[in-house]
């Protein structure tokens, strides 16, 4: 560990001895040890999110995976925090700066999954989720799909002027307007049709029949419903994945009370990180999204501020080991 006053750097390298990888902070120079050559991969990294970006190779990255702190929702007790800003304007430069960094590290065809909530002052709901979204936009991302996380165990309110809040914002960007990596047939759903679920008048009386869809008019242009090929109308993989995720919160005893579930992780990477792959997460937290890669036999990279919860995200790769 190096300190200079307020500023503290820390690096726990799975695997030490290797390549050196120089790190400057404020004027003031140390090295850190990488554990493949110049990249600095399955490790985690404390300090100031926005500095430590500024260190890292140019396209070393195949996604970006985090959920940052929202704004004024938490103190995480660092003054490096993001979070604690004087104004939601100033929230949001400091969010579209880091982001902004990240996106050089990030490959062309590589992508960024953004968990993020909103935030009520004084009765009103600031929007701030939107706002982040715009500002990356602006800095050169390119918005994918807005996708809910609905929380079927959210917390209960006891608001009266308004309905309770369960969901949060599930943002997909990608570096490039094109020529990015997304495999849709690894996060596929199961078809619903021809199920319990299904909505559809008339069920599976309509399996197989010419003309067999369910209202009139619906899917007209494509033949193979009206012909009654609904094998070939529907992938054997499953449907398309939605934009809603129904997924419960997620529990850990450890001190870090900002957790969120590893599904949401699972299908982030696996639609956007090939099985090689390296995931970072600028907000890592207790280490959710470095453990779900590793699980994958995918690479991470993971920085914090806060060095308590660098040690509670190694202690989990360990355990895991």
């Amino acid at each position: 560990m190096v300190g200079h006053g307020s500023v503290v750097y820390m690096v726990f390298a799975m695997n030490l001895g290797h390549e050196a990888f120089s790190v400057a902070n404020k004027g003031m120079e140390f090295t850190v040890k990488s554990s493949v050559g110049t990249e600095i991969v399955d490790e985690f990294l404390c300090g100031n999110a926005v500095d430590v970006a500024r260190e890292l190779p140019d396209s070393i990255v195949d996604t970006i995976v985090t959920s940052p702190p929202y704004y004024r929702q938490r103190d995480y007790g660092s003054v490096e925090q993001i979070g604690q800003e004087i104004s939601p304007a100033a929230y949001v430069e400091r969010m579209a700066e880091l982001f902004s960094e990240l996106r050089r590290v990030v490959k062309p065809t590589g992508s960024l999954w953004m968990v993020i909530g909103d935030k009520y002052l004084k009765g009103e709901l600031l929007g701030m989720p939107w706002r982040v979204c715009l500002a990356l936009k602006e800095v050169g991302w390119v918005l994918r799909s807005d996708c809910i996380w609905h929380k079927p165990n959210a917390m209960p309110s006891s608001v009266k002027t308004r309905p309770t809040v369960d969901h949060e914002y599930i943002f997909f960007f990608s570096h490039s307007k094109k020529d990015y990596f997304y495999d849709a047939d690894a996060v596929r759903e199961p078809h619903v049709t021809f199920s319990e679920s299904s909505k559809m008048k008339g069920g599976r009386r309509h399996f197989g029949k010419r003309g067999g869809t369910p209202e009139k008019g619906k899917n007209s242009g494509d033949s193979n419903l009206h012909d009654g090929r609904w094998d070939q109308a529907f992938h054997p993989k499953g449907r398309n994945k939605r934009t809603v995720w129904s997924i419960s919160l997620s529990k850990f005893r450890e001190t870090h009370f900002a957790v969120y579930p590893e599904a949401p992780v699972e299908t982030c990477l696996n639609a956007s990180c090939p099985p090689d792959g390296v995931v970072l997460d600028p907000f890592s937290g207790a280490g959710t999204t470095a453990m779900v890669a590793k699980q994958s036999g995918r690479k991470y990279i993971g920085i914090d501020c806060v060095p308590e919860y660098i040690e509670i995200a190694k202690k989990r790769m360990e355990a895991q080991s």
